[in-house]
């Protein structure tokens, strides 16, 4: 099945919303495929499970992490970079399962960003309280490429602002099948999520998965 196939009918999903130049809220673009996207990040992190990781200050993070693809990021005393094999176990990360890829290439495309093929994706798994502090994506090799992240169960409260630190940062609310593109003049925006509320899904239960999809080399 083509990525064309996948997301020939898109008449009946509500239209983008722009976030900033060069970001846009594709909203409920992947619950058509939530099950597959889903079954497919079972298998991933039965190979590479999520783990707490720590930050160059000593913090330990409220979101759980796991990666796929050529290379995953990583935290630890010695800073935030992408390495080709988990450190956890010293084998390469799963291979990114084609569902994963025909999403993020559909809604970049979606987004206008035709041509992007992630070679990482980084899992986020939020729990109760969970959160991510405002931040810049800025560890990738060439920042011409834009970020692509998908939201699964849980709703989240996402925050995106501008280059700046002290630039206003909007919220926006995240819900199960949503992905937010941006890239451009936006690629180095801020951007973080509050603190996840309580709660169950059907497809997640107590969780909120993010899988965020990078050019990293």
């Amino acid at each position: 099945m083509t990525t064309a196939d996948l997301f020939r009918d898109l008449s009946d999903r509500p239209a983008p919303v722009r976030l900033g130049d060069g970001a846009w809220l594709l909203p409920r673009f992947a619950c058509d495929r939530a099950e597959a996207l889903l079954a497919a990040l079972d298998g991933v992190l039965r190979q590479a499970p999520l783990r707490h990781m720590q930050t160059p200050g000593g913090h330990t993070m409220t979101v759980a992490m796991s990666c796929c693809g050529e290379r995953g990021w990583h935290s630890d005393a010695a800073g935030y970079r992408y390495t080709t094999f988990d450190p956890h176990c010293g084998r390469r990360w799963p291979p990114m399962p084609a569902v994963f890829v025909e999403l993020a290439v559909a809604a970049a495309a979606t987004a206008g960003y035709p041509g992007f093929v992630p070679d990482s994706c980084l899992i986020n798994r939020y729990g109760a309280d969970a959160k991510l502090s405002p931040h810049q994506d800025r560890d990738e090799r060439d920042l011409s490429h834009p970020i692509v992240s998908l939201s699964l169960g849980l709703p989240a409260r996402f925050r995106f602002g501008g280059p700046r630190r002290r630039d206003r940062l909007l919220r926006t609310d995240l819900e199960h099948g949503d992905v937010v593109v941006w890239g451009g003049a936006s690629r180095l925006a801020y951007h973080g999520v509050l603190p996840l509320a309580g709660g169950r899904h059907p497809s997640t239960g107590d969780c909120r998965y993010n899988l965020s999809f990078r050019r990293a080399g």
